[in-house]
């Protein structure tokens, strides 16, 4: 008998189905000028009428090229600047160079006369500008619901690429998944995840930019009050030991921005820590910091996300 979806996940597939009900496209007919059928995105930042089936398709958003990826959808162009290794086939000549996740090269941008733009998080602020080229939607999680509002961007980029289908099933997958870590969790003890920078460390809890540990795989935080401030709250060698939550995962910023001197094994690697609960039992648990910290987003992204903790539960 398949285990039944907890009380969390219900919450986010039911959040998920009110954020679908503002967000959800609408079709319109095909228009005199072109021919082409045309369909009306709510998104973050409003209403935008976008072509179905674009083919100049530029994207701001990490978290969204790894969904039309798996969808089968290319685009035109992308940010190719420090692309983490996971998505390196697309720093090729096959694909404009459009500029940074934060500030788009607006020539390039132009000479690529896209026919759809995606933004999102760091883009966010520039679809104002990008929308006098072509329609610009904003796919950014809500960090309140985090979970509803990437599976409620998957299903718009579904409905843009007429891909319903293969969108649909890869939100099947991820509940599934969401489900049995859940299961897993309820077993496993408490947990606090942190985040690692030029040597130092900063704790994340629930309702952060990390919380999707604790609000959809139920992993109970090992600290009930931790701020949720964007790099998270600055902590100590002593806090750690003073909290000796069972499990401590790490995301190592250093590495995910490929700068910084050291990396997080050797942050982390010191008596006080070694002293905790986790690291005696061996529950000390390195995240892929290009998922949780550069994507952080996305229906592929966030089931590989869940894979990961899933594994280090079991182990």
């Amino acid at each position: 008998m398949p285990f039944p979806v907890p009380v969390t996940v219900l919450a986010s597939i039911a959040a998920f189905t009110v954020l679908l009900s503002g967000c959800a496209a609408t079709p319109a007919p095909a228009t005199p000028e072109t021919g082409a059928a045309e369909i009306t995105v709510t998104h973050a930042q409003g209403d935008t009428v976008v072509p179905v089936n674009p083919t100049r398709v530029l994207t701001f958003d990490i978290a969204s090229l790894t969904t039309l990826d798996a969808l089968g959808v290319d685009v035109l162009g992308l940010p190719k600047s420090n692309l983490p290794g996971e998505l390196a086939k697309f720093d090729s000549d096959d694909y404009t160079n459009i500029g940074t996740l934060f500030e788009p090269d607006y020539e390039a941008v132009n000479a690529a006369a896209p026919d759809l733009i995606i933004v999102a998080g760091r883009s966010a602020a520039v679809l104002p500008e990008l929308s006098k080229i072509a329609p610009t939607i904003d796919l950014s999680n809500d960090a309140a619901d985090f979970t509803a509002s990437v599976i409620a961007g998957t299903d718009i980029l579904g409905e843009i690429f007429d891909k319903q289908a293969q969108a649909a099933a890869l939100v099947d997958t991820l509940t599934e998944s969401i489900a049995d870590v859940s299961e897993l969790a309820a077993t496993k003890g408490n947990a606090l995840i942190i985040m690692t920078n030029a040597g130092e460390m900063t704790a994340f809890g629930a309702g952060s930019r990390f919380g999707y540990l604790h609000d959809t795989l139920g992993i109970t935080p090992a600290v009930a009050d931790v701020e949720a401030a964007t790099h998270g709250e600055a902590i100590s060698f002593e806090f750690l030991l003073e909290t000796d939550p069972d499990w401590i995962f790490v995301v190592d910023r250093d590495s995910a921005i490929a700068s910084g001197t050291g990396n997080a094994a050797e942050v982390l690697s010191n008596e006080l820590v070694d002293q905790t609960s986790a690291a005696q039992n061996d529950h000390i648990v390195y995240l892929n910091p290009v998922s949780w910290y550069i994507v952080n987003g996305g229906i592929v992204n966030l089931q590989a996300m869940t894979d990961e903790v899933a594994a280090a539960l079991r182990a």
